[in-house]
């Protein structure tokens, strides 16, 4: 999914030596600059965006950007890149507020504990690390996984941050201790991404082996492996009232399934390329789904149909996260930008009108 991300470089054209002042070129490029401007004008002044338009654009990253995370309060937006810089945003000023700096290589995955106070990175090199968020200070580096990780949550409680791998495996990390407690076995491939149920009882594994599983938290056993996608599973994502989940897959499809039975219930199809996250809204409502087609969409969770779909970066879109104190969301792409975008109005119409 990101061990081969394609480098992204965006030229303006050159202008030829016998390009008078006043060609047509010049005049394009004149009104592009003035169309940017208005764009940065607006924003910089609160004006509302224009219909399907970021409400901001975070910029920073050097690298394409492979994970975005809100605090629980929603003040606070964290997103990391491919050189494995992680930095923490102001959400409501767009100030930069935290540079970390500790992986070796790219970041694949953030989230901030329940009570906001800590910040788990993991990377490429194989490593888990805990960040204190107030200080901008690594706290903890979590060692034990043979490979890549691109896995992490913690618990609803904050006590276990539990950790999916390239070797295979999950593991259960204790946070007070920084100690692995639990080791987790079951996929025959890579471990793409691990999400606890809003109750705490039940943790749900989505991989390179084309399966979801999920897993009794307290015995650590397999009850359920959902089969269905025809490729990768990069993402697996609890609805807020936890009895459905979601994932995100290499065959271009979104899928929500039936928490219990483990029925599929829909499967969402429009991307163009593999969907690599997926994220519901507060409500539980609506779900959007970020991918290589350089696409949002916007899916209604009990149909399994299309509201919208978001145009804007320039590449690749890896990342995506709903905000939990708004209708909100925030993307990350391949072309260096983090964009937060406000849930258009006219949804909530749309979705009503489609049940």
């Amino acid at each position: 999914m990101f061990a081969r991300p394609r480098q992204f470089t965006f030229h303006l054209p050159r202008l030829a030596e016998a390009d008078p002042p006043f060609s047509p070129l010049w005049i394009l490029l004149a009104l592009i600059g003035l169309a940017a401007g208005a764009v940065l004008a607006a924003s910089a002044h609160g004006q509302e965006p224009a219909a399907d338009e970021p409400a901001a654009t975070l910029e920073g990253h050097r690298d394409g950007i492979y994970c975005v995370a809100f605090s629980p309060d929603g003040k606070l937006l964290a997103s990391a890149c491919k050189s494995g810089t992680v930095k923490v945003w102001d959400v409501k000023t767009g100030e930069e507020k935290h540079n970390l700096e500790g992986h070796a290589g790219q970041v694949l995955r953030l989230t901030f504990s329940p009570d906001g106070k800590t910040l788990a990175s993991s990377g490429g090199d194989k490593t888990v690390r805990l960040w204190d968020v107030a200080a901008g200070k690594e706290t903890a580096k979590l060692l034990g996984h043979g490979n890549w990780v691109a896995g992490i949550a913690f618990s609803p409680d904050g006590k276990t941050l539990a950790t999916g791998s390239a070797d295979k495996t999950i593991r259960l990390w204790d946070v007070a201790t920084a100690k692995e407690s639990r080791k987790l076995e079951g996929h025959t491939g890579a471990v793409w991404c691990v999400t606890f149920s809003p109750d705490g009882k039940r943790l749900a594994t989505s991989g390179q082996d084309h399966t979801v599983r999920l897993w009794d938290f307290d015995g650590g056993k397999e009850t359920a492996c959902l089969k269905g996608h025809q490729g990768e599973v990069y993402t697996v994502a609890f609805r807020p009232d936890g009895k459905q989940l979601a994932s995100s897959s290499q065959d271009k499809t979104v899928k929500i399934w039936d928490a219990d039975g483990g029925k599929e219930l829909h499967a969402c199809k429009g991307h163009g390329g593999n969907v690599y996250t997926i994220a519901f809204t507060r409500d539980g409502n609506l779900l959007v789904s970020a991918s290589q087609d350089k696409t949002v969409r916007v899916w209604d969770a009990d149909a399994g149909t299309e509201l919208r779909c978001l145009k804007g970066h320039r590449n690749e879109v890896f990342a995506v996260a709903g905000a939990p104190d708004a209708d909100r969301f925030a993307t990350g792409s391949q072309d260096r930008t983090v964009r937060v975008w406000e849930l258009p109005a006219d949804l909530t119409a749309a979705k009503a009108a489609n049940r």
